[in-house]
């Protein structure tokens, strides 16, 4: 067989193969994969901007109790964990960065009660009460892209686990992708605080579990 000819086939063959792979769900794959890293990548974005924020709450706290070290540095380190989970080499891991953003609503809670107990004149200081709004803000976010997130990872595992998208899924190496949420059950109970009375903390809100994966 000539050389020429030689190259004629494996050509015909890569194209038989790339059309029996579309065939089979390859495409699609590719469109649900891309769906859950944009959504990810949403997540980050917010997870991001809530640690840019905690350095000022730090510092606005500090200017009312400077002696409070233990309560500051707690959130200071927490806040820490999260930007290193952010920006760990070789990409982010989706319960990683849920157990983070956990540790740090756990030492917030912390700050806020303290405040509270302790120092009612923050809550009329317009730093604090602006820095709280938009933490608030971005947590609200957090919980939609979340949501959005771990939505479309359910899509896209379920899929891939389907004949014959499975066997596409295993010959192109996809594999499953794994949901935002927390290691530890107890940590999805976050206190929260709310600053329209005075003294008193807010029912612990669980956050929303994430979505089952379907049944193939």
């Amino acid at each position: 067989m000539s050389t020429r000819v030689l190259r004629l086939a494996r050509a015909t063959a890569l194209v038989a193969a790339m059309v029996s792979l579309a065939g089979c769900g390859y495409n699609q794959i590719q469109t649900l994969d891309e769906q859950a890293a944009s959504a990810k990548q949403q997540i980050e974005v917010q997870l991001q901007r809530r640690a840019d924020l905690i350095p000022n709450l730090v510092n606005t706290v500090k200017g009312f109790a400077q002696q409070e070290s233990e309560v500051l540095t707690a959130v200071t380190q927490a806040r820490s964990g999260l930007v290193g989970a952010l920006q760990k080499p070789g990409g982010t891991d989706p319960k990683e960065l849920a157990d983070a953003n956990a540790a740090l609503t756990t030492q917030l809670g912390r700050l806020n009660s303290f405040v509270i107990e302790s120092y009612p004149q923050l809550r009329s200081n317009e730093n604090f009460l602006k820095l709280q709004d938009e933490l608030t803000g971005t947590e609200n976010r957090i919980a939609v892209a979340r949501q959005d997130y771990n939505g479309a990872v359910q899509t896209y595992n379920s899929y891939i686990r389907q004949f014959p998208q499975v066997v596409t899924a295993k010959v192109t190496g996809a594999k499953t992708r794994e949901y935002f949420e927390v290691s530890n059950a107890a940590a999805r109970e976050a206190p929260t605080v709310d600053f329209s009375k005075p003294g008193a903390a807010a029912p612990a809100v669980p956050a929303p579990a994430a979505p089952a994966p379907a049944t193939p």
